[in-house]
């Protein structure tokens, strides 16, 4: 009996930790869907990848990690990882999500292929409220007033057939380093 009841304490943690999972995810679709510029790009995108939480540190040399879910047609498809190492100057901490919205089929098995790397030359919208910025791989300049259901951003569009939105959830980090984000991609398997 008191095997059976700590299996299904188990069970429900876990169905909890799963639910608050997913209401991250949703949440923080919803963010991006209310933001300016990136509400486009979930109706004529093939696909994208969403990062409810990245959180990144510095001191000489920095780094950053985040977990995320892929989705096709707003179904989801599978699980990623973002890391990213930096050299250079920089000191901080900050965190933020990130969305990348993937143009075409080419574009997903591009991403989804193995190891994907964004290159030096790959630039992300930093949504804010009230302001606009920029953040790249090589690094980044932002401001912000206002709470994230205030977001607003400036135009983008596709480059190499991907679409990066970013909103910082809070931290500040000086940063002028060269750095490198690479993805890892599992497909789920359907019932």
């Amino acid at each position: 009996m008191n095997r059976l009841m700590g299996w299904a304490l188990a069970a429900m943690l876990l169905l909890g930790t799963a639910t608050a999972d997913a209401g991250r995810y949703a949440d923080t679709i919803e963010l991006f869907k209310n933001a300016g510029a990136s509400a486009q790009f979930f109706k004529d995108s093939y696909a994208y990848a969403v990062f409810p939480s990245i959180g990144q540190g510095a001191l000489v040399v920095g780094g950053a990690h985040g977990k995320g879910h892929v989705y096709v047609q707003d179904k989801y498809v599978g699980n990623t990882t973002m890391t990213q190492v930096s050299v250079g100057f920089q000191a901080g901490g900050r965190a933020y999500s990130m969305i990348i919205f993937l143009q075409d089929k080419r574009a997903f098995d591009e991403f989804t292929g193995g190891n994907y790397e964004f290159g030096a030359d790959v630039n992300a919208t930093a949504i804010t409220a009230g302001a606009s910025g920029q953040v790249g791989t090589t690094g980044a300049s932002s401001g912000a007033s206002g709470g994230q259901k205030d977001a607003t951003t400036t135009g983008s569009s596709y480059y190499k057939g991907m679409a990066v939105f970013t909103i910082v959830k809070g931290g500040a980090m000086v940063q002028a380093a060269v750095a490198g984000q690479k993805f890892t991609y599992k497909a789920v398997t359907s019932n």
